[in-house]
């Protein structure tokens, strides 16, 4: 039986960590990806201690050339590429009144231009496979939120790059899902960047009560096997998606209302 691969950026913590113990499970060769190689490496011999079925790349999505040694490297090691999971993202929080555009543009860089690099340069092999291309986007890629213009300007980008994709290749049977989480219980929003470009540091929302990255892996690897369009999560990401479809106006003043309530808020 052949062995199917699966290559996941941003894979040191969280979404990213979670999933690859997911498909590694599952009987997936895993390629992780991340900036920093220590826990890029620790969490590689964490699950594969023999690293018989797991290869770590340090790799910074931002950058074109980290990406084309990424793809390279999972098929000099696997032979193959059959689902690419572009999770690696950066989030930030700061009125764009007051946010240094430098700050959005390495927002892009990671989470939009990161998910273009990378399924360009597996695409052929994605192909090849009839495989699965996935962009961890965001409710805030369906709904701008307030203090995250940023954030949510590069997941909107996100979607609509993989919306485009699906579309180019409806006859050659790629499988494209866009995966919005909603929030999840990890170490984003404490690495989040402030208007100025320095990380917040701390969380402002009460983590405990966040759906956990174990359980978004978990749905993603389902979403993956069923070869789903979408996925959008936890009943209030379902029930912002619907009511801003019908009642945009009324969202609008709902969203607003429910971030300003936020610890800290930009805004009030």
């Amino acid at each position: 039986m052949v062995t199917k691969v699966v290559i996941i950026t941003g894979a040191s913590s969280g979404i990213g960590k979670s999933c690859a113990a997911a498909f590694l499970k599952k009987g997936f060769a895993v390629v992780i990806s991340g900036r920093n190689t220590a826990k890029l490496n620790e969490v590689a011999q964490s699950l594969d201690s023999s690293g018989s079925r797991i290869l770590a790349v340090t790799a910074d999505v931002s950058k074109e050339d980290d990406c084309k040694t990424l793809i390279a490297s999972a098929v000099k090691k696997f032979g193959r590429i059959d689902v690419l999971i572009n999770n690696a993202g950066i989030s930030m929080r700061a009125l764009f009144a007051d946010l240094d555009l430098s700050v959005i543009r390495q927002l892009m860089d990671t989470n939009f231009w990161g998910t273009v690099y990378c399924t360009k340069f597996a695409l052929p092999y994605l192909l090849e496979t009839k495989g699965s291309v996935v962009g961890v986007s965001s409710i805030a890629g369906k709904k701008g939120l307030p203090g995250r213009t940023g954030y949510s300007s590069s997941k909107f980008a996100m979607e609509g790059f993989l919306e485009t994709l699906r579309t180019e290749n409806l006859k050659k049977d790629l499988h494209v899902l866009v995966a919005c989480p909603g929030f999840t219980a990890t170490d984003i929003r404490n690495t989040a960047l402030s208007a100025d470009g320095s990380t917040q540091g701390e969380s402002p929302r009460d983590e405990q009560k966040m759906m956990t990255a174990d359980e978004v892996a978990h749905e993603i690897f389902v979403a993956v096997e069923k070869r789903k369009r979408d996925l959008i999560l936890t009943g209030n990401g379902k029930l912002t998606v619907w009511l801003n479809k019908f009642f945009p106006s009324m969202m609008d003043k709902l969203v607003y209302n429910h971030m300003a309530k936020e610890p800290g808020s930009p805004f009030k």
